[in-house]
């Protein structure tokens, strides 16, 4: 049976924030709250004090997935699909979490928004302390993980590794053409996240929430533009990760332009997975 790494030797410690300008997105998240520090290397410039160790074991039968693939490649339907399947999980959307603080207007939302504007991937320190304060809790318990968003490069993912050991990639390999058709056809309703696509799940009234009668609008990064510089952005800095963990023998590719058909197989390759 494959399983997470012992997750020990977590420490609990006060970050008053970061010594380097550097690093100044993710010293806007953590400035005055209680946080997790992983022994992260990236992460050596901060100024800290020390606090008492939590010991935490991970149970026998807990996993550590990710789920990769382009934006917009359908890893938040196939991540729906396998919570339904396998509800041990606990999924962990990076995306999801980033828009709910640039929603809310936290600090740490406004420096994510600006990376999201320029069609670039928010910085590793800003991403590692999200990640790590949200999945935290969970870890400690010794429950499964399903990661879907992070990490989007090998930098991320050895610094991911300092905490547990990955032992589940899916990899969604969608064409290109297929995704800028699927995200420019999108359009949301922001205060829910309800998502309507007028070529497979339109509106009944266009422009208009089904549930509230509110406006629908487009998310910035789902515009032409955006689309193809994500992509481009994706094929640059986070394609290397399948190459990092094909290496590691913990990833599965799945090729196909729709969920219900690549699901099965998803499905199939992680039953063999949990069985082993």
């Amino acid at each position: 049976m494959l399983s997470v790494r012992s997750f020990s030797r977590i420490r609990r410690q006060q970050m008053p924030g970061f010594t380097s300008s550097s690093l100044v997105a993710g010293d806007l998240f953590m400035r005055n709250v209680p946080a997790v520090s992983t022994n992260l290397s990236i992460c050596s410039n901060r100024s800290m004090s020390s606090s008492p160790m939590v010991e935490a074991e991970a149970e026998d039968d807990s996993h550590f997935a990710l789920i990769l693939g382009k934006p917009g490649g359908g890893k938040g339907t196939i991540s729906g699909k396998i919570l339904m399947d396998f509800p041990q999980f606990h999924h962990v959307s990076t995306g999801d979490l980033l828009r709910s603080h640039v929603r809310r207007g936290t600090k740490l939302g406004s420096e994510a928004a600006q990376f999201i504007k320029e069609g670039k991937l928010v910085a590793d320190e800003l991403m590692i302390d999200l990640v790590i304060e949200e999945s935290t809790p969970f870890l400690e318990k010794g429950e499964s993980l399903l990661l879907d968003g992070f990490p989007r490069t090998v930098v991320q993912a050895r610094a991911l590794e300092e905490s547990v050991h990955v032992n589940m990639v899916v990899n969604l390999d969608i064409p290109n053409e297929t995704i800028i058709e699927r995200l420019t056809d999108r359009w949301i309703h922001e205060p829910s996240g309800r998502i309507y696509s007028y070529s497979y799940k339109p509106p009944k009234v266009k422009g208009i929430d089904d549930k509230t009668g509110e406006p629908l609008v487009q998310r910035h990064d789902d515009k032409p533009e955006t689309v193809q510089a994500r992509l481009e952005l994706y094929d640059e800095s986070t394609s290397p990760l399948v190459h990092y963990y094909e290496r590691n023998g913990v990833l599965k590719s799945f090729h196909g332009t729709q969920s219900d058909v690549i699901y099965p197989e998803v499905k199939k390759w992680l039953q063999s997975t949990f069985d082993e």
